[in-house]
């Protein structure tokens, strides 16, 4: 059968909140079977334990929020990226601060830390969520409009328009795809960086975000260009980096999804409410696990979360 994943052992890294600039030190740990990922605010007199489920997520601006109460995980997505991308289903994860450390911006260093600290199957079927019809959410209309949908699919494939009227992101793709049945995650995504404009800093910090931002966490760009010193890492990046968003989000959900998913200009706010508009809709989708990778997609069966 296809089994669940944790980790063989604990391991920690430090870094700085995108959006807080706080300094935080993040640790893993290794969880039971059908423990799924459960984020743990160790800073407080109190620990606060958040579970990664998309009904958690209080706040979409800029980043997916986990709340319970005044208690907040802030910027879980890449990480909940990297998971999703190594099939890791159950995990403790520590924080000494709101936010997980935005590292290079990317999922890679997640990837990296994930994989030093070994993965370990488990002797427990890995539950799958297998959507069964299609579930579509939009928001705007004409040339605002934004929409998100996940369709039946036999793997886990996703497919992504943006559309930014900047010439450094003009001069790129502005759609991308991938299939994980013949797509590798850490080859193909798990290093698109985050980006954002110096003309929107001034307006983020007095919102309270981006405050730790930089060139060395992020794709920046003036009104002309790209200013890291060491350009693009896809020629594509800035829209492989919406997918990379959008497979931390639908992680939420709780599983690995069965299905297709199709954006065009989502975002944390949209993907969200796709995640929990499917979960609402229980005729929708069903759970399911594999007895032997000959009946599991090939998504879920190749090197894909492991190359």
């Amino acid at each position: 059968m296809l089994r669940q994943r944790t980790i063989q052992r604990v391991i920690s890294t430090k870094g700085v909140g995108l959006h807080s600039g706080k300094r935080v030190e993040l640790t893993l740990r290794p969880a039971e079977p059908n423990t799924g990922i459960v984020f743990h605010r160790i800073d407080l007199p109190e620990v606060v334990d958040l579970p990664a489920q998309a009904f958690g997520v209080g706040d979409t601006r800029m980043a997916s929020v986990l709340q319970k109460g005044n208690v907040r995980v802030s910027t879980v997505e890449h990480l909940m990226s990297a998971l999703a991308g190594l099939g890791i289903d159950n995990l403790h994860i520590d924080l000494t601060a709101e936010e997980v450390p935005i590292m290079d911006g990317s999922a890679g260093t997640f990837v990296y830390l994930l994989r030093s600290a070994g993965l370990q199957e488990q002797p427990v079927a890995k539950k799958f969520l297998r959507v069964l019809k299609p579930i579509e959410v939009r928001e705007g209309e004409g040339d605002n409009l934004k929409w998100a949908r996940l369709e039946p699919y036999d793997g886990f494939a996703l497919s992504f328009s943006i559309d930014f009227q900047h010439p450094a992101i003009k001069s790129t793709a502005s759609f991308a795809e991938v299939d994980f049945g013949t797509d590798s995650y850490t080859k193909a995504i798990a290093r698109a960086r985050t980006f954002g404009f110096v003309s929107e800093v001034e307006a983020l910090r007095a919102a309270g975000l981006a405050r730790g931002g930089s060139l060395d966490n992020a794709i920046v760009m003036d009104e002309y260009r790209v200013l890291n010193s060491d350009g693009l890492r896809y020629d594509d990046e800035f829209v492989k980096h919406k997918i990379l968003d959008a497979i931390g989000d639908l992680y939420l959900i709780g599983k690995p999804l069965v299905a297709r998913y199709v954006a065009c200009k989502s975002g944390h706010a949209l993907n969200n409410k796709l995640a929990r508009t499917l979960l609402d809709t229980q005729d929708a989708w069903e759970i399911v696990t594999y007895d032997s990778p000959a009946q599991a997609p090939k998504a879920f069966t190749t090197d894909w979360q492991l190359v």
